[in-house]
């Protein structure tokens, strides 16, 4: 009897000490466990607050306006690459600025003559003495910077939407059109690559431009004209479909007088 008794307490302490045990080995993992939910949870907070960070940039961009010297270049940077990539044309209407995104647009307004002109950001400086902004040679011309080449301007950030508009209009006071540009190329040869691409796509058909300055040669495939901004929003939807995003609008005088168009 005595043997029966001992038997069973042996059993019970067992079964405790065996919940005992499995109670600890639960205890271990609930950390782990909280950890990966609390990292989770940091996570999405995160992803939250870059989406955040995203959705107010446009504003504070939008609220750029800024007053300082401008200065320009050209001649031996034609046919160079810029900050985004792309060629950089001396003909054309754009800037280098050293914080405004690449590319974006900006309306420029020389204050000793009231001229304005839109351009589009695509390279960083200047970084040489105080100036704001250093402009193309195509721009700075439309600007009349005066002696020196440089003068007082004001660097306003517009978004593409806005900026149509306003080169619509600069391009009707010299009896000119806009186009869209999707592409600029040192070589004849890429550029062609492209306008296929887009012709196989069933686009609008494009049309490439070549400006030449001393011997640097630019090609240039450009859609257009182009009439609305609702056009050239479905347009640029369509390009971005088949991997074309890095568009501009320029205006024909953005092109050399050596200008010939490749059909």
């Amino acid at each position: 009897m005595n043997k029966i008794i001992l038997v069973t307490l042996l059993l019970t302490l067992f079964g405790c000490s065996s919940e005992q045990i499995k109670s600890a080995d639960t205890t271990d993992t609930s950390p782990t466990e909280s950890s990966a939910v609390r990292q989770h949870a940091t996570l999405n907070v995160n992803i939250q607050d870059e989406k955040t960070s995203e959705d107010n940039l446009l504003p504070r961009i939008s609220r750029y306006l800024k007053q300082g010297i401008a200065s320009w270049y050209g001649p031996g940077f034609h046919g160079k690459k810029t900050a985004t990539g792309e060629i950089f044309d001396m003909y054309a209407m754009t800037a280098a600025h050293k914080t405004l995104p690449i590319p974006s647009y900006a309306q420029i307004t020389n204050l000793v003559n009231n001229r304005s002109i839109v351009v589009r950001i695509n390279d960083r400086g200047p970084f040489i003495g105080n100036k704001e902004v250093d402009l193309s040679y195509g721009a700075a011309k439309h600007l009349d910077l005066g002696a020196g080449n440089s003068s007082t301007i004001e660097i306003k950030a517009i978004s593409p939407k806005q900026a149509l508009p306003k080169i619509q209009q600069f391009a009707a006071t010299q009896a000119k059109h806009v186009f869209l540009q999707v592409g600029s190329f040192g070589t004849e040869k890429k550029a062609i690559e492209l306008k296929n691409k887009i012709a196989a796509s069933h686009l609008p058909s494009a049309d490439i431009r070549s400006s030449t300055y001393k011997k640097a040669t630019l090609y240039k495939v450009q859609i257009g004209p182009i009439n609305s901004t609702v056009n050239a929003n479905k347009l640029n939807q369509q390009l971005a479909e088949i991997g074309i995003i890095d568009t501009q609008f320029v205006t024909e005088s953005n092109l050399s007088q050596n200008t010939r168009v490749i059909m």
